[in-house]
């Protein structure tokens, strides 16, 4: 029994060191957990481009949209850790997600492992541009003597763009009212349509909205101000020094990938990033590009999930 169970596993092991000699035989799809149209959804079709060429394969950009990237990060977590499933996303699925939702169906910390880190996307607090507020502390004042009135969007419960606006409740004392939507896309639609006065939206969607004057800008939820709009102040800059919530992107598989598999898969990704063409197209979106190796994921998750627990119970946001 026992020598049969060595020579199965040889031959196991034997069959996914050929697999991952011949990798990619066949397209890759990356998973999007958001609607088409919205900023990971543009970051992907640029990046999957690149990985393609470099790949020798396409890269085929899947959005499954839904429970704030749940739905998009469960396919993926059950997909076969053969590296053609792959997922990209921010700490909303990572960190943000496991310190708001007891039930998901996967675990930041167990279910993936990266490929690599792509870089960091502020967010940024927008308005209508019929809005009377045009500063944070205009804002501030205009919530505090009407509480409840004002209403921020949202691309989804549980989010960083949910958490980032329950945050700036908490540290400035405004109260708004959150409205939850199915992505950035939808969000971004409503808030130029007047139907929310605000929305917390990442750079990479806001900046063409902002440069056409479809919505304004109120500040960055960066410590510093970001590259991509220098003239756009900080939320602590208005007295709130506390204040800070950047997203990191990044993409992952399934666990249990191969390492010749992964080491194709990070080499692919590297080569993209450090390619200036891209690395421009990818700024004039708003990112600030940053690779890192895929062991930074495991760090980092480790490092920030316990921190936003804290600070969820702090602020007592409900919790699923």
């Amino acid at each position: 029994m026992i020598k049969r169970a060595t020579l199965l596993l040889a031959a196991a092991l034997t069959t996914a060191t050929a697999a991952a000699a011949g990798f990619p035989d066949k397209p890759v799809t990356l998973v999007v957990p958001y609607p088409p149209g919205g900023a990971t959804d543009t970051l992907a079709r640029i990046l999957a481009k690149g990985m393609g060429q470099r790949l020798g394969q396409t890269v085929i950009v899947d959005n499954k949209a839904g429970a704030g990237t749940a739905i998009g990060a469960g396919a993926v977590a059950q997909a076969l850790p053969d590296g053609y499933t792959l997922l990209i996303s921010s700490n909303t699925t990572f960190t943000v997600n496991p310190a708001l939702k007891s039930k998901l169906p996967y675990d930041a910390q167990k279910s993936f492992e990266s490929i690599g880190l792509i870089g960091t996307s502020p967010l940024v607090l927008l308005a209508n541009p019929a809005f009377p507020a045009n500063s944070v502390k205009e804002l501030v004042a205009l919530a505090r003597a009407k509480p409840g009135t004002l209403a921020y969007g949202s691309f989804g419960n549980g989010t960083t763009s949910h958490l980032a606006g329950e945050m700036f409740k908490l540290v400035t004392g405004a109260d708004l009212l959150h409205v939850p939507y199915k992505g950035s896309a939808p969000a971004m639609t409503d808030l130029i349509g007047g139907q929310v006065q605000l929305t917390f939206d990442t750079n990479v969607a806001a900046l063409p909205m902002i440069q056409s004057r479809k919505v304004k800008a109120l500040a960055v939820t960066s410590a510093k101000r970001s590259p991509s709009m220098p003239s756009v102040p900080t939320v602590a800059e208005a007295g709130f020094p506390d204040y800070e919530m950047v997203p990191w992107i990044t993409i992952v598989a399934p666990r249990g990938l191969p390492a010749a598999v992964q080491q194709v898969l990070g080499k692919a990704l590297a080569d993209t990033l450090a390619d200036a063409s891209v690395r421009g197209d990818l700024e004039k979106t708003g990112v600030d590009v940053a690779w890192q190796p895929g062991s930074f994921y495991e760090a980092r998750v480790a490092k920030e999930l316990p921190l936003l627990r804290a600070y969820v119970h702090k602020a007592k946001i409900p919790t699923e």
